[in-house]
């Protein structure tokens, strides 16, 4: 007589804490929030998004009032079954990510390119602020050069 039993005792305890911390398997399309690394380097900013299963055509990357959005969709791909045991853990649906661009940044320099599920943005850096020194010129004046002498009377009130 064989005796019938799971291959890992501990998967239902595995499963309810699995389900505790991620809503339970009702709730198959969790929040996609893809990662996102930005670095600094000599004259521009590097900002790369890991969007696996996604292509260049499936996310937007715009600028506005100082803020640049990268944003797109990630389709579920869902196989049924009608027997079996199945979890689907990958996330999807929409993500709009967003990062606030220091002042001065030319939106025109910002380059994109995508490779092989990783989508790397370049943000060149603002020009330094120097402060502009103004030059004074003189103007020819009367006499000897101050400012030209006022004529009047004065009264004691």
């Amino acid at each position: 007589m064989a005796l019938l039993m799971k291959p890992e005792p501990f998967s239902r305890e595995v499963d309810r804490l699995f389900d505790a911390f991620f809503g339970g398997e009702a709730q198959s399309a969790r929040r996609w929030v893809p990662p996102m690394d930005l670095v600094e380097a000599e004259d521009h900013f590097v900002l790369k998004a890991d969007l696996p299963g996604l292509g260049e055509g499936d996310v937007s990357i715009e600028v506005q009032d100082g803020n640049l959005t990268i944003s797109g969709e990630r389709n579920a791909e869902h196989e049924a079954h009608e027997r079996g045991w199945y979890r689907i853990e990958r996330s999807f649906g929409g993500f709009n990510r967003s990062l606030t661009l220091p002042d001065g940044v030319d939106a025109d320099g910002i380059s994109a390119e995508f490779d092989r599920g990783v989508l790397e943005v370049r943000i060149p850096k603002p020009e330094e602020r120097k402060p502009r020194r103004v030059a004074i010129t003189a103007t020819a004046r009367e006499g000897n050069g101050g400012a030209p002498a006022v004529e009047g009377t004065a009264q004691d009130a």
